[in-house]
């Protein structure tokens, strides 16, 4: 009950903050969009890092490396770092100019201007939004899991608590995280969520860290890190300080993976509300720092979980491992707060989503082609609300019924936005892309992306790899990789290729987007 209480208390402080930012809302749909482009630096730092570090980074990091070992950080949390920042300097710092200059709030009116095309926004809003709803599954489910795991044995003899352990179910905890996260996006818009991603970053990083010192410390059993680091890293099997579990073409394919931000509406968005050009500076320095303060003891916890004095029995469901360390090895007060900070990375990246896809439709869709008279600011800000609680309620529904390891639901969101990220390179770069190649792009990433999943039981096998045997060409062989490379060369062979075959922008157009 203390854990709980602990917390109980944390979600209604992130309620109070939400409220709190809706005193400074102007009643513009821009202010709850973007915070009138208002946020500098520090807050723009904090709330990018807080939205890409989500249950994928901690809950799944932690869960693949308790079943992969080691290499599971090469596989996305080295890269994610440099990568990441290279996407914020050569994609959001032009983007962010351009915006600014010409008033988009969305990708989509980006987009349809630079190709001079009303329909690759109809195309791309279903697609856009159908991948962000799995990327917040992947919150979704994490948050519900950690919860149920901590909280485990809580209400002993209830009968219908015994399926999850007498603690609350994972069901119920992923409801009250979506309301909570509803309550302050709904109220607070772009500058709640912006402040609540600034607290609750600071909040999963402090004690991300403190978790990983106490149960280094419960596992090695002295009062030296090192000692302990050493002693919990002898425990384990010697294959899982090794990335020998990981093909290696496999494990190169996942370079692709972090280009996927490059993508991603809710940071374009993000993007959109700095102050000025100068507030990216911070981001793209100390970005890489930060996910390496995160992602390295996730891994290292979930590598010393396989090992016989971690408490955590073998065979254990790889989205439990994070909540079972806490558990195991944390008293009740201790072991609340880090689940709150497991929380708070969680939520850090469901409201910006939420927010997302509620200006995604407002702006792309309701909007679209409309004369400003025909609705007020209120009623903007009131359809991108019932939107977001909408995708929210969908986004629940399908987290009960079609339950996927977390890191692998996150990995096949990321493949699709990685395989749409050729376009908005193109987009920015390349005077020659078309209507015709950005739209055919966009659907051999569809194409592709389907028949890939659908090859690999709708995502049911985690170790799925294309081709699914290796293939002897003339100069070399094939060998399998990760899906991401499939998607990604068809959709740059199709944008490259039809557009070199059909009519280029017009002049002017060019003109609107590059300097001469």
């Amino acid at each position: 009950m203390i854990q709980l209480s602990v917390i109980v208390v944390y979600l209604l402080l992130l309620v109070g903050l939400g409220l709190s930012a809706n005193r400074l809302f102007r009643g513009t749909a821009k202010d709850y969009m973007l915070a009138s482009h208002s946020i500098g630096p520090f807050l723009l730092l904090m709330s990018l890092f807080g939205t890409t570090m989500t249950a994928f980074a901690l809950v799944g990091s932690t869960g693949r490396a308790y079943v992969m070992g080691a290499g599971v950080y090469g596989l996305l949390g080295s890269a994610s770092g440099i990568v990441h920042s290279l996407c914020f300097f050569l994609i959001g710092v032009p983007l962010w100019s351009l915006g600014r200059r010409h008033g988009y709030t969305t990708q989509i009116q980006f987009f349809r201007d630079r190709l001079e095309s009303k329909f690759i926004g109809y195309l791309l809003f279903p697609i856009l939004v159908f991948l962000v709803v799995g990327y917040l599954m992947v919150g979704v489910l994490g948050g519900g899991e950690v919860v149920k795991t901590v909280t485990a044995g809580t209400f002993p003899g209830v009968p219908w608590l015994e399926s999850s352990g007498y603690g609350v179910p994972s069901w119920l905890a992923s409801g009250v995280i979506c309301i909570v996260v509803l309550t302050y996006v709904f109220y607070g818009g772009m500058r709640g969520t912006a402040w609540a991603n600034t607290f609750q970053t600071s909040v999963f990083m402090i004690l991300g860290i403190v978790t990983f010192f106490i149960i280094a410390k419960a596992i090695g059993g002295t009062d030296s890190l090192f000692e302990n680091l050493a002693i919990a890293s002898k425990q384990v099997p010697e294959i899982q300080l090794t990335r020998q579990k990981i093909p290696k073409p496999v494990f190169f394919s996942f370079l692709l993976i972090p280009l996927s931000v490059g993508m991603f509406p809710h940071i374009f968005q993000h993007w959109l509300t700095a102050r000025s050009a100068n507030a990216f500076k911070l981001p793209i320095v100390l970005h890489p720092i930060f996910i390496m303060i995160v992602w390295v003891p996730c891994v290292l916890l979930g590598i010393w979980a396989s090992g016989p004095n971690s408490g955590i029995p073998q065979g254990t469901d790889e989205n439990a491992v994070l909540g079972m360390l806490v558990q195991t090895h944390a008293g009740p007060i201790l072991g609340g707060l880090l689940t709150a900070g497991i929380l708070a990375a969680i939520m850090s990246s469901l409201d910006s989503q939420f927010l997302c896809v509620g200006t995604m439709f407002t702006e792309d869709i309701l909007l679209h082609d409309r004369t400003s008279e025909q609705l007020n600011e209120q009623q903007v800000v009131r359809a991108a609300r019932y939107f977001i609680i909408a995708v929210v309620g969908l986004t629940y529904l399908l987290s009960l019924v079609l339950p996927r390891s977390v890191f692998d639901l996150g990995l096949w969101s990321f493949t699709g936005f990685t395989g749409l990220f050729p376009l908005v390179f193109a987009a920015i770069y390349w005077r020659r892309l078309t209507a015709a190649g950005a739209i055919g792009g966009v659907l051999a990433v569809l194409t592709t992306w389907s028949i890939l999943f659908w090859r690999s039981g709708f995502g049911s096998n985690p170790r799925y790899s294309f081709p699914e045997s290796p293939v002897n060409l003339s100069i070399a062989t094939l060998p399998p990789l990760h899906p991401v490379v499939g998607v990604f060369v068809a959709s740059v062979i199709a944008i490259v290729v039809i557009s070199l075959f059909s009519r280029p922008p017009s002049e002017k157009t060019l003109a609107k987007f590059f300097r001469p």
